[in-house]
């Protein structure tokens, strides 16, 4: 039996995932819009904008980006 793979962005083109990881940015944290997340420039960033737009802790941030991102880039 074939298993899919685990990583939904496996085999994927760098562009293709970026779109992938900004979907799923977005789907989590509604608050960003399309420019927004379209500007993003790392996950440094991302977390600096979670912090600003929900009122985090910088560490709970960066522990929900890094749960999200999986070890992909954005």
């Amino acid at each position: 039996m074939n298993q899919a793979p685990t990583n939904p962005t496996a085999g994927k083109s760098a562009t293709e995932t970026k779109q992938i990881v900004l979907k799923e940015i977005g789907a989590k944290w509604s608050k960003f819009s399309e420019k927004e997340l379209s500007a993003l420039t790392g996950k440094d960033d991302l977390v600096t904008q979670v912090v600003a737009k929900y009122g985090l802790e910088k560490p709970q941030a960066q522990r929900d980006v890094d749960a999200l991102l999986k070890g992909r880039q954005i």
